[in-house]
């Protein structure tokens, strides 16, 4: 944890308690313990996510306010460890080698379940619908997706299609 005693912020790491799209919040708890972090929705799109899986890592500017810490910016995400079977066999299939060797593709949310676990989304330039699983959104980071928005997927032929096999915020395909 590094204060900056200029502009009273400090830099925390921790890992995300929960958060929840629909309340537009969450908390983070830090590496270093104290009171919960609120982080805000608008934090988080800041930097380009719309939801964050729980238990992911996360490191963020925090500011103490009168009703506690609050996240300010949102530095970097790391998904929580998975396990290394899903259930779910296409994804199964592939190691992160991989992965990293599939093109970033700009897409957009068609729609997404997170009670049924899994939803589709179009890429620009493809025809067909691409099945995107909660548990490639956890493995990505994300707990939840929401209609129209713009996402990069690495799509791949699944056994009954074109599926996501990893999801990225848009800025992404800036970088790739």
């Amino acid at each position: 944890m590094n204060n900056d005693e200029t502009d009273g912020t400090e830099t925390v790491q921790g890992q995300v308690k929960w958060f929840d799209p629909a309340k537009g919040f969450g908390f983070i708890l830090s590496d270093d313990g104290g009171p919960d972090i609120l982080l805000h929705a608008n934090v988080l799109r800041n930097f380009g996510q719309s939801s964050v899986a729980d238990r992911s890592g996360i490191l963020v500017e925090v500011q103490v306010t009168p009703r506690g810490k609050q996240a300010l910016a949102v530095l970097e995400i790391t998904p929580p460890e998975t396990p290394t079977t899903t259930g779910l066999s296409d994804l199964d299939e592939f190691d992160a080698e991989d992965l990293a060797q599939v093109e970033i593709s700009p897409a957009r949310v068609k729609w997404f379940d997170k009670g049924k676990g899994f939803g589709f989304a179009n890429a620009f330039g493809l025809s067909d619908d691409i099945f995107v699983h909660i548990e490639v959104l956890r493995r990505s980071g994300l707990a939840d997706l929401q209609p129209g928005e713009a996402v990069c997927l690495r799509i791949v032929d699944g056994k009954r299609g074109k599926m996501a096999m990893e999801v990225l915020s848009w800025e992404a395909a800036l970088n790739d």
